[in-house]
């Protein structure tokens, strides 16, 4: 039985053409999602199930999902009741489909309450309408999903008052016990959603409520009455037909394309998949590209352009970067840096002429190199969010570092794979363990420490302000530690910036530094391999076992070798290490869990942590787990060192 989801209808939102390739499997799609890592990686069934606790003796509808018409009339028979409570309550009405997360009934006043893994500041006035008076952009979604699942079941009982809630963490809440994550584990049900075991029977065993509801009834009947739009195609009740005679019939809408949307198609194929991709489809019919025109740089390739200039730019058929000028992409020039206008010129030039060579502004990067002070330090975080926190007195979604790793390079090129700290204990807060053992690893010298990009900086600044908070004995040292490497960020009570102050190799890269290779990617993933694909020196030491280069390890043998070749091609050294778990990659996982918000580099990681958190496991599990975890944060850092060799490499 072919029906329009509440999923589904979201997907139509985005972009109606994607309804004709959704479910296909003969069409790729990078947003194939898998549940159980979601779980690991996010925490949203846990809190599904907690807010059941605040709803209790509900029935609850679960199993063969497929069933729409078993889940509906289960529905009915249940609502013939004056009072209950319903978890997945279904309704079904003429090719439309949804499930509430939770329903309260009490006569004909309905409650209709979706839960979220999400978070929200009660002091925040904003949280959905801005002070425009628009939705906020990142709840627009999740809104209409509401209106969607109020509609249908408007449609199934008119005479219903229909009140609509969002049930969420609320982020001033601390948790008055510890180990709350532990009484919801995770088990691997991965084709339904009943992967959760609840080992406590009431909400009073669980202490304070950290979750809490905000009513949207308001905002759900402005979007029914068109005061907020999605967008300015159809009206709500317009899209919903349109989108559900679209699916029922699966036919293609030929709806335009535009680059916002078609920039985050996720019916994108690989050239290796052997899987068709809608996203060539969609160009084929509506803009006649050939075959050729799809190996062209365009504009969904190039990094640099401001987004409102690549709208403007899409919108006049300037796509290609052959068609592009200095003018037409807002060239300026940076002062002692490139700017990223800069780098995207860069960028067409060299794909238009097919030049492969590395750009580099030797002179500014060479003057930054220069004032680094060995040893020099490069350091690595692996954090992740919890939505139920771990221990008493933690509030949900608090910055958990559990990982790091910390390569020393010292002036005669020695380098040593110094300290690294791993917490791999359940319900258990590890950040305050964390610092000080980073403390311990950079306090004995002076020397330049290096992260990459902003992460760590960030979550410096939220251990400082967890050790503001808290009662431990050493916090003023500690608190003095953090400020002399990192600075301030904008929502800091408190202003500073080290006089060590840790160096982005993020931004020295984007700033002096292009290597085609990347296509534009300045991630450190995408930087590693196009250095050493373009390092002679790289290569030549690298091949070699670690005992002979000048390099320890903590976690490879003596003759490891980091870099190696297939048929004269460099191997990503990532794509050399041990699955974190499952045998799922780190490419895979990362893929899987691409779409949650505030995930980037790192998931892999994170969600690694998340099973040893949130599933029952063995101790052989655990260990491999954190072996592979282990090596994974050493090539991180150790990336930056070759990294910084390669400038090196480049400058003398």
């Amino acid at each position: 039985m072919r029906v329009l989801t509440k999923s589904k209808f979201k997907l139509g939102l985005e972009c109606p053409n994607k309804l004709f390739y959704v479910g296909k499997k003969e069409y790729a799609n990078q947003k194939d999602d898998n549940p159980f890592l979601e779980a690991l990686a996010k925490g949203g069934f846990q809190v599904e199930e907690l807010a059941r606790l605040y709803y209790p003796s509900g029935h609850l509808l679960e199993g063969e999902d497929w069933d729409y018409k078993k889940h509906w009339e289960h529905t009915k028979e249940l609502l013939k009741k004056e009072n209950v409570t319903i978890y997945e309550a279904a309704f079904l009405h003429d090719g439309l489909f949804i499930r509430t997360d939770i329903l309260v009934k009490r006569g004909n006043s309905i409650q209709l309450v979706e839960v979220k893994s999400k978070s929200f500041n009660p002091e925040n006035e904003n949280i959905f309408i801005g002070k425009t008076g628009g939705l906020i952009s990142d709840w627009k979604p999740y809104l209409f999903d509401v209106a969607f699942q109020k509609h249908v079941m408007q449609l199934c009982f008119p005479e219903w008052e229909i009140k609509s809630y969002i049930m969420m963490a609320d982020k001033s809440k601390k948790a008055s016990i510890d180990g709350l994550n532990q009484f919801f584990r995770l088990t691997k049900l991965t084709d339904n959603r009943t992967g959760v075991k609840v080992l406590v029977k009431s909400k009073d065993e669980l202490g304070s409520p950290i979750l809490d509801k905000l009513e949207v009834t308001d905002i759900v009947s402005g979007i029914e009455s068109g005061k907020y739009t999605y967008n300015d195609a159809l009206s709500f009740d317009d899209s919903i037909e349109d989108y559900r005679q679209a699916y029922l019939r699966d036919e293609y809408r030929n709806f335009p394309t535009s680059y916002m949307a078609c920039n985050k198609c996720e019916f994108k194929a690989d050239e290796d998949s052997g899987l068709l991709s809608g996203f060539k489809e969609c160009f084929v019919k509506q803009h006649n590209w050939k075959e050729s025109d799809f190996d062209k740089l365009n504009l969904f390739d190039i990094r640099g352009i401001h987004w409102t200039k690549s709208i403007k730019l899409f919108q006049s058929e300037l796509i290609f970067g052959e068609i592009l000028s200095q003018e037409s992409i807002g060239l300026k020039e940076g002062v002692g840096k490139l700017s990223d206008s800069e780098r995207a010129w860069i960028q067409i030039e060299k794909a238009i002429s097919d030049d492969s060579t590395i750009y580099v502004d030797k002179h500014g990067l060479k003057e930054e190199v220069d004032k680094w002070i060995f040893p020099l330090h490069f350091i690595d975080f692996e954090t992740c969010t919890a939505a139920l926190p771990f221990s008493k007195g933690r509030k949900p979604y608090e910055q958990i570092a559990f990982q790091f790793s910390h390569h020393k390079y010292y002036e005669d090129g020695k380098i040593e794979h110094a300290t690294e700290f791993i917490c791999n204990q359940a319900a258990y807060f590890p950040n305050f363990d964390f610092i000080r053992e980073l403390k311990k690893a950079l306090e004995n010298d002076y020397g330049t420490v290096f992260r990459f990009h902003n992460h760590e900086n960030t979550i410096l600044n939220a251990i400082h302000s967890q050790l503001l908070e808290s009662d431990e004995k050493d916090k003023i040292p500690l608190i003095e530690f953090i400020e002399s490497i990192s600075h301030s960020t904008g929502n800091s009570a408190k202003k500073w910036s080290g006089d060590r102050d840790m160096v982005d190799l993020w931004v020295v890269a984007k700033n002096f530094y292009f290597n085609p290779l990347t296509k534009g990617s300045n991630s450190l993933k995408d930087l590693l391999p196009a250095a050493l694909n373009n390092s002679d020196f790289l290569q030549e030491k690298y091949s070699k076992p670690i005992r002979q280069i000048s390099l320890t390890s903590k976690n490879f043998p003596d003759e490891f070798i980091w870099l190696r070749k297939n048929q004269e091609k460099i191997i990503n050294p990532y794509k050399g290490l041990p699955p974190v778990f499952d045998n799922w990659t780190e490419e895979e996982i990362e893929k899987s869990i691409s779409e949650i918000e505030e995930i980037n580099d790192g998931g892999a990681a994170l969600t690694a942590y998340g099973k040893l958190q949130y599933t029952d496991m063995t101790k052989a599990e655990v260990d491999e787990i954190t072996s592979a975890l282990l090596k994974y944060c050493e090539l991180d850092t150790l990336a930056m060192v070759m990294l910084y060799e390669h400038f090196r490499e480049i400058i003398k």
